[in-house]
């Protein structure tokens, strides 16, 4: 998903941060700051924030089994049925 259409200039953002934070709290979608013509920064709401580094935790977790299966550290179980 692009998010090119969400960037507001920091001059922007430092007038209406009020309004952009009720904005992200509705939305859930992030914001990406620009300074001098340049994505710099991205702002998201905290249920967003946290919800992403459950995800990243968990993707982790999921990557670092997998290493573990493939070097033999571990074994896949299979459960019958």
């Amino acid at each position: 998903m692009r998010h090119s259409t969400k960037i507001k200039s920091i001059s922007y953002v430092k007038a209406n941060v009020a309004e952009i934070l009720d904005q992200l709290t509705e939305s859930r979608d992030p914001l990406i700051v620009a300074q001098n013509g340049e994505a710099k920064a991205v702002l998201q709401d905290v249920r967003s924030y946290e919800e992403m580094r459950e995800t990243l935790a968990l993707l982790r977790i999921t990557a670092l089994a997998d290493e573990d299966i493939a070097s033999r550290r571990a074994y896949a179980c299979r459960r019958s049925r």
